[in-house]
């Protein structure tokens, strides 16, 4: 073989090994290796956040900027997401440690059991205290859950028929519901079932349908904001807050309204509950501006797409709320909510948005969005994405039975 020929194998051969090595690093990962190196990451990330404010009563992490850790009282709505983080932790690694922590992050947060002026107590106390007893069945936790379905109850409004969401801008609004609100529910269904109490499920049920009815749009998006006029029962604003403008798409809205509307058809088995899920699915996932690789523009209609910001809360919810919808769902259309919640957990567990160990004010996720238009929050972590996010990593491990 002469000179001419060695060099023409030489780079056959090399082309070879390159076309294999590309095809090599194209296969993904198996899902199974993902979930459990994210779920391992957020443990040793958790662990370290909360052993640096243990002992600190009524201190808990809501974000980091700037260099520094901002935290929230046991009042503000994200209170109980780190505690839920914990707890979602303890049931996958039944970590001594960590159980420890979940206990005294989620004792912060008893007081609000009282709570009467605000509408998120679901979101606090049963991400928290709801994981606590279901992982537990510690029955003073039962105690705290049913004590604050009570207060949030006071919240309703019979004649027109929903838990009010805000009390501040009385100027502006008459009886503001949000979007948000839909999230608080789970919290009276679940009362409903251990108390015995009625009242819990119709009042959740009521809001669930006046919210379908008035916060939906034809093309199901829905608006962030309907305040009703309280004699007629009727609506007199739908528009905005968090979002660009009254009649766009704010991402972690339309992700609240999914995941409300899948446990609504969990718990009540009512086909409209389903129906409506699904369509907000499809809205979602087939919006043109939804992204490949399905981690939303904090709004689907922000004027600066492809330059405006992602927001890793809303894909968060939104996986775990598909996780769970296809379950419901006949395999073909299954496969499709599993394909996307797959490809949203792959992204969020990649380097792009999962931080570095002792990094990221040792919060899980990068790349959240809080309060856009009054610049809050932007491009930050948050303690509700990393609740979402482990949440919704715990969900596929059970729906793929990973092990």
């Amino acid at each position: 073989m002469n000179l001419k020929m060695i060099r023409q194998t030489a780079i056959i051969t090399f082309m070879i090994l390159v076309t294999i090595s590309c095809e090599v690093e194209k296969q993904e990962k198996p899902i199974v290796e993902v979930v459990n190196e994210a779920l391992e990451f957020s443990q040793k990330q958790s662990l370290r956040m909360a052993g640096k404010y243990a002992g600190q009563d009524k201190l808990l992490p809501h974000s980091f900027e700037n260099g520094e850790m901002e935290t929230v009282s046991p009042k503000g709505w994200t209170s109980g997401f780190f505690a839920g983080v914990l707890w979602y932790l303890y049931e996958n690694s039944k970590n001594d440690s960590i159980l420890a922590y979940a206990r005294e992050y989620t004792a912060r947060l008893e007081d609000e059991k009282y709570t009467t002026d605000n509408h998120d107590i679901g979101f606090i106390l049963y991400c928290s205290y709801g994981n606590g007893l279901r992982l537990t069945q510690d029955t003073t936790y039962r105690d705290v859950l049913l004590t604050g379905a009570e207060s949030l109850s006071t919240r309703y409004n019979p004649q027109v028929g929903l838990i009010r969401s805000w009390d501040f801008h009385q100027d502006l609004w008459q009886y503001p519901v949000i979007i948000d609100n839909m999230m608080n529910l789970e919290l009276l269904l679940w009362a409903s079932k251990t108390s015995g109490n009625n009242q819990f499920k119709d009042i959740a049920i009521s809001h669930a349908d006046k919210t379908m009815e008035n916060h939906y749009r034809d093309d199901y998006s829905c608006y962030h904001v309907v305040s009703y006029d309280t004699i007629s029962g009727l609506p007199e604003i739908k528009q905005t807050f968090q979002g660009y403008s009254d009649e766009s798409s704010w991402a972690r809205g339309q992700a609240w309204g999914l995941y409300g509307y899948t446990f609504m058809y969990r718990e009540t088995k009512l086909p409209s509950y389903l129906e409506l899920g699904e369509n907000i699915a499809s809205y979602m996932i087939n919006h043109p501006n939804m992204p490949e690789d399905y981690i939303p523009y904090w709004d689907f209609d922000a004027p600066d797409i492809p330059e405006a910001p992602r927001d890793a809360s809303a894909a968060a919810v939104m996986a775990s709320a598909l996780i769970e919808l296809s379950e419901y769902v006949e395999t073909e259309q299954a496969d499709l909510y599993l394909k996307v919640a797959e490809k949203q957990i792959r992204t969020l567990a990649s380097p792009k948005y999962t931080a570095n160990i002792g990094e990221n004010g040792d919060f899980i996720l990068k790349h959240s969005v809080g309060f856009l238009p009054e610049n809050i929050s932007i491009d930050v972590p948050l303690n509700y994405a990393d609740y979402y996010y482990v949440e919704a990593l715990t969900r596929l491990k059970k729906r793929l039975d990973l092990k």
